[in-house]
């Protein structure tokens, strides 16, 4: 196991709230996987305890086998926030995506390579000068998913990724992270967008704990488990209900296209 291995994970606000509940969780190195719930289910605190970024109440991470101390492996977590005002705190857009290459000690040519390529992706090139706070919201996120994925961390815990970038560059995210070698985490609200970064799904229910973690197809189109914990199946499931078997349901928006169109053919 090269990833993530969480049992009985638990943790408690300070006035006594429980956010998350004796979850276990394990992601293999190369798993794309999907953390979804309802707004205040706890997938964000699932997020900051997996990271390391708080601390657990009752339970164990280990990571990569090697140790249960987040810290030890720092480097090695790719942990973007939500909010990516968190994650961008340099002068420049630029000096924040030579941030994490700098802290690794990766030779400056191959960091500057890999910050144009990341640039150019995203839209960012004409933008690297720029102090983040004259960004707007889209560019920011793709500046924050940029500084991410330069330092090409072995897992990547992303909060909601996709929630104000436009489409164009949306797509392009999707590809970054089907592209990223290591583990992905992506934790979202959003089930419209699941099975363009992931093959699992992992749903965390109303009281915090895992309600259910299977593959995307299976979860998704489980309309009674989703309503019973504060969801409702994406638009294309919606769309095809009482017309199609749930196994060749249309997941997006373009395999719903390619089914009517070999309809319409």
């Amino acid at each position: 196991m090269d990833g993530i291995d969480a049992r009985g994970v638990t943790h408690e606000y300070p006035d006594g709230t429980t956010a998350i509940r004796d979850v276990d969780i394990r992601v293999e190195r190369g798993e794309r996987v999907a953390v979804v719930g309802a707004n205040g289910s706890g997938k964000s605190t699932l997020q900051l305890v997996l990271g390391g970024l708080v601390d657990r109440t009752a339970g164990t991470i280990r990571y990569f086998e090697e140790t249960t101390d987040p810290e030890a492996v720092r480097e090695r977590l790719g942990v973007l926030l939500q909010d990516p005002d968190d994650y961008l705190f340099n002068t420049t857009v630029r000096e924040d995506l030579e941030y994490g290459p700098s802290q690794l000690g990766v030779p400056k040519e191959a960091a500057t390579r890999r910050i144009r390529r990341l640039a150019a992706d995203l839209g960012l090139s004409e933008l690297l000068d720029r102090p983040p706070f004259r960004l707007s919201g889209g560019e920011k996120q793709r500046a924050a998913v940029a500084s991410a994925l330069a330092f090409e961390p072995d897992v990547l815990l992303f909060d909601e990724p996709l929630g104000a970038v436009d489409a164009r560059y949306r797509a392009r995210i999707v590809e970054l992270i089907a592209d990223h070698e290591g583990t992905v985490l992506v934790f979202t609200p959003s089930l419209a967008a699941v099975p363009e970064v992931a093959e699992r799904v992992v749903l965390v229910g109303r009281d915090g704990s895992i309600a259910a973690d299977g593959p995307v197809r299976s979860v998704l189109t489980d309309r009674q488990l989703l309503t019973t914990h504060g969801l409702r199946p994406p638009p294309t499931v919606r769309l095809f209900e009482g017309i199609l078997d749930p196994a060749e349901m249309p997941l997006t928006v373009s395999e719903a296209r390619r089914y009517l169109e070999r309809q319409c053919g």
